[in-house]
């Protein structure tokens, strides 16, 4: 072969690899001169994807860069918006609108495109190139029980072809008399039968019934942030803790309490798993299951050790976790990698202290243990450190997504904006 024919093979294969550069090379980026609004660590950068989608729940992104958001409000009689970048610049030309029920849970997987409505699961058939499904859904599981509390159903899969669902409880801690003073838990808590827990289908399965899964874990009170992470083989999920400590219980808790307690606790869950909720809540400051108020509890009392199972990361009280990604990217720096990013959609029940949350933290893992300490990575989405309600915040984030170049996309609840992070190069 001549020394030309060698060169033209060396001058392809640079060419090749710099066609399959991460897209965060690409200079045709869109940026936002101050990210959207929010603040990043040194070195990131957003695109501004979109803005006013509509109430954006959670979020997924084909390995073409279509995006896919459920809505918990219907947009012009859809729930589901799908987005589009078509000159590259980072931001959606087209946005469109499609099927007929709201939720919350979304995800591209096998082909698929699954969505989860408060009372059942359904799939989407995806043409390669299609933007929109042509065909009607076919329904995964139906049957959930109908909630007026954290009736959302987040799901996730494994490796091995299961969905797990959320099933929450529709209580805040099964008392007798539902959010009433002093009113005593219900012992055993007869909730825990089809409520409070992680459901496990067949993900690959139609006509499946609620009845027809297998209750994986129990004691969640609500777990809308939960994502398989496949490097440990392992379910996480971040429970919302329990509400109104001291409006329910004067005599054992202030308002000052109240506010920082519970902690919003991060698990790793393992078939047959119990958390305690209701019986117990986890105090973040003590580092200790303690017995709730409604079961004898007074604030002091310890919970029985090894009884539940303990949180690998306990964030404050009324953050509010909505969403759970651990990352599986090449392109941001190696301290992020396999790491889990978590949502924070702000909660009321810190009142009448100020709110908290309306961020998103990284918690650092390796080879499938928590590494370190938490870290807030995306901030002042509430525009102000001292919210009285979080109808006063300006965005609360809601849903996170990768995309195939390792992008993180994270959409606010309120407005439907869409960010997209990417690091610096």
């Amino acid at each position: 072969m001549s020394l030309t024919k060698y060169s033209l093979i060396i001058i392809s294969v640079i060419l090749l690899a710099a066609c399959s550069e991460s897209a965060t090379e690409s200079p045709d980026f869109n940026f936002s001169g101050d990210n959207g609004g929010i603040t990043l660590p040194d070195g990131f950068k957003s695109v501004i994807v979109a803005d006013k989608i509509g109430s954006a729940r959670h979020i997924t992104v084909a390995e073409n860069g279509d995006i896919y958001i459920a809505l918990s409000e219907l947009h012009n009689g859809h729930g589901i918006a799908a987005l589009r970048d078509q000159d590259g610049d980072g931001k959606a030309d087209s946005t469109r609108y499609f099927g007929s029920l709201t939720g919350t849970g979304i995800q591209l997987h096998e082909g698929y495109l699954y969505f989860a409505s408060d009372t059942s699961v359904v799939r989407y058939a995806m043409e390669e190139g299609a933007l929109l499904p042509e065909g009607k859904p076919e329904t995964v599981v139906s049957g959930f029980p109908e909630q007026n509390q954290h009736a959302s159903k987040p799901f996730t899969f494994d490796k091995t072809d299961h969905i797990y669902v959320t099933v929450g409880a529709p209580s805040n801690a099964c008392q007798e008399e539902s959010r009433t003073p002093e009113s005593p838990g219900m012992d055993p808590c007869p909730l825990l039968e089809e409520h409070g827990g992680i459901w496990q289908f067949q993900a690959g399965q139609t006509g499946q019934q609620f009845e027809d899964g297998q209750r994986y874990a129990t004691g969640i009170r609500n777990a809308v942030a939960l994502d398989w992470d496949n490097q440990s083989n392992q379910l996480y999920i971040v429970q919302h803790g329990r509400d109104q400590l001291n409006t329910l219980w004067p005599e054992y808790y202030d308002a000052k309490t109240n506010a920082l307690q519970p902690a919003e606790e991060m698990f790793a869950v393992n078939e047959g798993d119990n958390f305690g909720w209701p019986y117990v809540y986890y105090d973040w400051k003590k580092e200790q299951k303690m017995i709730a108020p409604e079961y004898g509890g007074d604030g002091q009392k310890t919970a029985e050790e090894g009884k539940f199972e303990n949180p690998i990361v306990a964030f404050p009280g009324h953050w509010a976790p909505n969403d759970l990604l651990f990352y599986q990217g090449s392109s941001f720096p190696a301290k992020y990698q396999h790491g889990a990013f978590v949502a924070f959609h702000g909660s009321w029940n810190r009142a009448p202290k100020p709110q908290a949350g309306y961020k998103v933290a990284f918690v650092p893992f390796d080879d499938g243990a928590v590494n370190g300490e938490y870290e807030i990575f995306a901030d002042n989405f509430a525009g102000s450190d001292s919210l009285q309600s979080a109808a006063e915040a300006r965005y609360r984030p809601m849903g996170l997504a990768q995309g195939a170049d390792g992008s993180l996309y994270i959409v606010d609840s309120k407005q439907g904006k869409l960010w997209r992070i990417i690091p610096n190069k």
